[in-house]
């Protein structure tokens, strides 16, 4: 079991290298990676290019607006901007957008892009998508379908992930004044908590309800080792998504969920810090480690640590800049010739024999892990207006 308190902080002359490190990477590539975006996860450490497809690519514009805010540079808020237009022609066109995942893909890109420059163009697409998202609910119930044909039968589940699509919907009716949206994220919190959450704090990565009458059916994994595996980022959303809950509600159920969810995944850390891809394993295994699900909890931490009382927010703190300071020595890319992403082992989806994946992404760079780890970094140098 790992022990935080022995781990060396992340101070700020580690922190200043780390934000140089990271900065410079996204500098040296940036021009490759305008108009195009990066594709959801690297081969050998380095990103193809993509178009803006996938759930992901709002990562890739994300880490453009962080890497301005941390060095002032405009030419990573030019390419940012650019991205924005390419946003608000694809919620335009509907280009691939049947599925749940507006908030990843448009609140780092077209919700920062209004809150940084006051891109008018960045509010209007993501409000379009905001109400893409809500056309998802399903009353029979009460949650966001996440995959497949809206109304799908054999899609009328949520999963854990949804949590971070939610900020999408709160922003919105911040921004419009309409309570449609903050009321369908609060039906779908409400529905979430109360089943992806085991008595043992772990989570389930996805629950199933009865598309007839709504009755909750059962939880099962797409990404997870098994069934009744805890799926190290699935539980990593479940963290940060609870922390954001909680910012928008001030619910104590939201903050609760924080606390036990991340009592879970402290405690099955290996020695060594960065987790592997479920919790099914540890020291000593040949499986792969995912170390985006660390920068993700990381985030979550910094995010309920504004929240707390002193005692809880100073350990909260403290626990957050160890663990952060232990990604960027064992997983941060130092170099830009080492790869074009910013964090090192994580893990897309991984074949067990209990799920239905291939392997993708196994021990590579992928989108968010470069993301929450900047945007960690971005956490730990002041405050910030954050994205979400």
């Amino acid at each position: 079991m790992l022990n935080i308190p022995s781990l060396p902080t992340m101070d700020e002359k580690t922190l200043e290298k780390a934000i140089k490190e990271a900065v410079d990477v996204n500098r040296h590539y940036l021009d490759e990676f305008t108009d195009d975006f990066k594709y959801s996860h690297s081969e050998s450490n380095f990103y193809a290019k993509s178009e803006n497809v996938e759930w992901t690519t709002g990562f890739w514009t994300g880490e453009l607006w962080l890497s301005y805010e941390l060095s002032g540079d405009d030419a990573f808020r030019n390419a940012a901007l650019r991205q924005v237009h390419s946003f608000a022609e694809r919620i335009k066109n509907r280009v691939d957008v049947e599925h749940h995942d507006m908030g990843f893909l448009y609140s780092p890109s077209c919700v920062a892009a209004y809150k940084l420059t006051g891109s008018e163009e960045g509010k209007s697409a993501a409000l379009a998508a905001a109400d893409n998202l809500i056309s998802r609910f399903q009353e029979k119930g009460q949650f966001l379908q996440a995959w497949g044909r809206n109304g799908d039968r054999n899609e009328h589940r949520l999963i854990i992930d949804c949590l971070l699509n939610l900020p999408l919907l709160f922003w919105a009716t911040e921004t419009t004044g309409d309570d449609k949206y903050r009321t369908i994220a609060e039906k779908h919190l409400s529905t979430a908590i109360r089943y992806v959450l085991r008595p043992d704090n772990s989570t389930y990565h996805t629950y199933y309800f009865d598309p007839d009458t709504g009755e909750a059916l059962r939880g099962v994994t797409a990404q997870g080792n098994r069934n009744g595996s805890a799926w190290a980022r699935g539980q990593a959303w479940g963290v940060y998504g609870a922390a954001l809950a909680y910012r928008y509600t001030k619910s104590e159920i939201s903050l609760d969920v924080f606390r036990r969810a991340l009592s879970f995944f402290l405690s099955h850390l290996p020695a060594d810090v960065i987790p592997y891809w479920d919790f099914d394993f540890d020291n000593p295994s040949t499986e792969p480690r995912d170390s985006s699900a660390l920068a993700i909890v990381i985030c979550g931490m910094l995010e309920a640590s504004n929240y707390v009382e002193k005692d809880e927010k100073d350990k909260l703190e403290d626990q957050a800049k160890r663990l952060l300071r232990a990604l960027y020595e064992k997983c941060a890319v130092h170099d830009p010739s080492v790869s074009d992403g910013l964090l090192l082992h994580g893990t897309y989806a991984r074949k067990s024999e209990w799920n239905t994946c291939n392997n993708r992404g196994v021990d590579e760079c992928n989108l968010w892990g470069d993301y929450y780890y900047l945007e960690a970094l971005r956490r730990c140098k002041g405050k910030w207006e954050m994205y979400w």
